[in-house]
């Protein structure tokens, strides 16, 4: 997920009949949602489902209620307001009872009064937020085998991706070379025509295809010819997330003329279902991504993978929990749907998430072992490290480096930043051909205005054997990614080696005394950089990945539940781009790109919870996440606890012990995930008892969001039955209580613990024995021994006479003693 903007979606004014600034709202109105809806409505069958149960979209029942529901939706916009002065976007009749319109802030007011209506809120902005991965984390040898080898890896499950679309014609999505894929009789989704070629998205491997921008249309932003009213992704990020959960497997990554492995998705035989509502320059608006969740649902998505999410806590509501986006997600969950959310890219720095809620698993991102490093050799000996995923120079050969300064064709031509070498043009050829070309890293490249991949071309134009990219200084927070490219190319991003360089280069050329080279006389030649080196201090938490602790209210009040979730590769990630994708300036025009952030990382559990579904295809999703994050490691590969990346006080880039608040459980071993021995499952009842517990929220907000009163407690929000233990406000002591349940054979589970000193932790009973299926009851009892003013750290660890370990982290903080 992108740095996201936070902000109101400011409507342009396009129709004279909406007088004064219009804005999308999001309204809520009284009356149960076909989720929810037990009857009492005359004429009217139920319709809700129970906890992890999928609607049945096609019955009557269902159908005539979500027609009622519109016809309400219509009835009241009707009675308050004239044809013409309102735009109604969307109804909302699956997971909230309610609609997006497009008003004006009086006529806002207006219907906030109106009976029935429970809220009445303004539209908000959300951004989006493999080659290697798939052997990192053992799916080849340890998972796909399980389910029938990688051609049925994740066989009739189905991914909704709400995202910026998808490259339908990429290898990664085709099926004319897979065996034929038959309907999937639980979905029930169509697909859009692309308006251009008239051709359905739909092809097997996509089952689903829609796109939404109602809202985005109001706001004035959309704009059709560079976001594409159809499911075709203008950006290259949907298309990216939907190959890392389910792309197929075994697809050449080439560029440039090389290849960089092989490609797959985690589930390579999944389902892929495309629910467009973020588009490129703007992002998207909540009222689109609700309608695109509530459709996905309706279609009967096994799974969904969203990289999306907002900037901060909406200041419209309270609780981070309660919002539009959140209780439709929590409606998702109800009705069997695992959501895997990006947590944020925000990092290092404390309290950056962006997925708050129990119900969703909020996915940390990691660094792979997989490193891409260079080295320029120079003519005085000198060996300068960089990156450049580029082929070497010519073994054996030295040649001559020519600053992009000294290639000046006319002074004239300094406006232009020539030293960024993006413009061929302003250079001589004559006396860049041949040689490497020398050319300086400005704050042009961080903020997009210029790449690596146009200093290649120029390069490449001006018939250079190769270039250098010299970083002479660093702001705080660059991050230097590697970047395929067609020539023998290197990234010097350490300044004090960019400094030696360039002390070679004007020592070794002779100027005359107007400052003009009468001879260059330096040379270097560049290495391989093509093939990644394999580290065993991996993984470790990227530094950009959101932080913890998780926050309940718009004050960052720390909330009693850990996030994030897990941890998961989000870090150089290989997968499918879009041709027509502009997003990342290094691979406009590509079909592959190499990118970083915790939206790759969702994706990656997305696919994994598809693989553990279709071995247990009776699973809620919170069995899903409790097998995920029960099995996790918090150990490298080299044995040695896990790391995360941090700034150093002078900016740079350190390295230090991670915690829970880094990597939530820990790292993903999706092997260990398809037989974790115990889970600990939770259904709808506990969300709303997790709700209800929780200081400072009123009872009438939670009754808005999900029709259903606070009857049902769990005493302290600790005690809501998740695989992790947080106590945010430790008073002496505390004990909470959490319940196992046996999805193996009859197994016998020691129980230890363990927690930093300031903290004792004792667990009651200390050994149980579970029949096959059998739940148990135990207790944790944590004890204030010093008040430190920062939270401790442990785990509580459940080891079986079978070979299966649970373990679940615990983070407190001590108040009084």
């Amino acid at each position: 997920m992108r740095a996201v903007e936070f902000g109101c979606a400011v409507a342009v004014l396009f129709s004279l009949l909406i007088v004064g600034k219009a804005d999308v709202y999001i309204v809520t109105i009284e009356g149960e949602p076909i989720i929810s809806y037990k009857g009492g409505v005359d004429g009217f069958e139920a319709t809700a489902v129970e906890s992890d149960e999928k609607i049945d979209t096609t019955s009557e029942s269902v159908t005539s209620y979500a027609r009622h529901l519109e016809s309400k939706h219509d009835m009241l916009l009707g009675m308050l307001f004239e044809q013409g002065t309102y735009q109604k976007l969307y109804s909302y009749q699956h997971l909230i009872n309610g609609f997006a319109v497009h008003i004006s802030p009086e006529q806002a007011e207006k219907l906030m009064r109106a009976p029935g209506v429970k809220s009445v809120e303004r539209d908000w902005k959300v951004r989006r937020l493999t080659t290697h991965t798939p052997q990192f984390l053992g799916l080849p040898t340890g998972v796909w085998p399980t389910g029938g080898g990688f051609d049925r890896a994740g066989e009739n499950i189905v991914i909704g991706f709400v995202d910026s679309g998808i490259y339908p014609l990429h290898p990664s999505f085709a099926s004319h070379n897979s065996d034929p894929y038959g309907p999937v009789p639980k979905y029930r989704g169509k697909c859009e025509v692309d308006p251009d070629t008239k051709r359905s998205f739909c092809n097997g491997k996509i089952i689903g295809a829609h796109h939404y921008a109602k809202a985005a249309i109001a706001a004035g932003v959309f704009n059709p010819s560079i976001d594409f009213a159809s499911p075709m992704d203008g950006d290259g990020h949907g298309s990216h997330t939907a190959a890392i959960a389910a792309g197929n497997n075994g697809i050449p990554v080439r560029m440039h003329g090389h290849e960089f492995g092989k490609a797959s998705g985690m589930a390579p035989r999944a389902r892929i279902a495309v629910y467009k509502a973020l588009y490129r320059l703007f992002g998207g608006f909540v009222a689109d991504v609700v309608a695109a969740i509530d459709q996905a649902v309706y279609d009967g998505v096994d799974i969904l993978s969203l990289s999306v999410g907002p900037n901060s806590p909406p200041a419209t509501t309270k609780t981070t929990y309660l919002n539009p986006f959140d209780a439709t997600l929590l409606s998702a969950v109800k009705a069997g749907i695992f959501v895997a959310q990006a947590a944020g890219n925000g990092g290092p720095f404390p309290k950056t998430l962006v997925s708050y809620s129990p119900w969703i698993v909020s996915v940390a991102a990691a660094i792979d072992d997989r490193r891409y490093k260079n080295h320029l050799m120079l003519g005085n000996g000198k060996i300068l490290a960089g990156i450049g995923l580029s082929p070497s120079t010519h073994p054996n050969r030295t040649y001559t480096l020519v600053a992009a300064n000294d290639a000046l064709l006319d002074s004239s031509v300094v406006k232009y930043s020539p030293s960024d070498c993006q413009k061929p043009e302003v250079l001589n050829k004559n006396l860049v051909q041949g040689n490497i070309l020398l050319c300086g890293y400005s704050f042009n490249f961080v903020v997009g205005t210029a790449s690596i991949k146009k200093v290649s071309e120029t390069a490449k134009s001006l018939g250079a054997i190769g270039f250098v990219l010299a970083v002479e200084n660093v702001s705080p927070g660059t991050k230097f990614d590697p970047v395929p490219v067609g020539v023998p190319g290197i990234l010097i991003t350490d300044v004090s080696k960019s400094l030696d360089l360039i002390n070679y280069y004007n020592i070794s050329t002779s100027r005359d005394w107007t400052g003009r080279v009468k001879s260059f006389k330096g040379i270097g030649s560049i290495g391989d950089g093509l093939m990644p080196i394999l580290h065993k201090s991996a993984p470790q938490v990227a530094l950009f990945s959101a932080r913890g602790p998780n926050i309940k209210d718009f004050s960052f009040q720390d909330a009693d539940l850990l996030k994030p979730d897990i941890l998961a590769p989000g870090s150089l990630i290989w997968a499918a781009w879009s041709p027509n994708g502009t997003d990342e300036p290094d691979y406009v025009g590509e079909g592959f790109a190499m990118i970083s952030g915790t939206s790759m990382a969702a994706p990656h559990i997305a696919g994994i919870a598809a693989l553990i579904k279709q071995k247990h295809p009776h699973w809620s999703p919170a069995a899903i996440k409790s097998a995920l994050m029960t099995t996790s490691t918090t150990l490298d590969r080299a044995g040695r606890p896990l790391q995360a990346q941090q700034y150093s006080e002078t900016q740079a880039m350190k390295l230090v012990s991670a915690t829970p608040f880094d990597y939530g459980s820990g790292h993903v071993d999706p092997r260990a995930a398809l037989d974790p021995g115990l889970i600990f499952d939770v259904g709808y009842q506990d969300y709303l008892g997790f709700l209800c517990t929780t200081p400072g929220i009123d009872a009438r907000e939670i009754r808005n969001y999900t029709n259903c009163a606070c009857n049902y407690t769990i005493g302290h929000p600790s005690n809501f039955n998740s695989p992790s233990i947080a106590v945010s406000h430790l008073v002496r002591s505390q004990t909470v209580t959490r319940t196992v349940t046996n999805v193996a054979e009859q197994e016998t589970y020691v129980i230890t613990t363990r927690m930093a000193p300031a903290i004792a932790i004792e667990a009651n009973p200390p050994a149980m024995t579970l029949k096959p299926g059998a739940s148990r009851k135990f207790s944790v009892t944590l004890t204030v021994r010093s008040v430190t003013g920062t939270y401790s750290f442990g785990e509580v660890l459940m080891k079986g006479n079978r070979g299966h370990k649970v373990r679940i982290p615990v983070v407190a903080m001590g108040y009084q003693r």
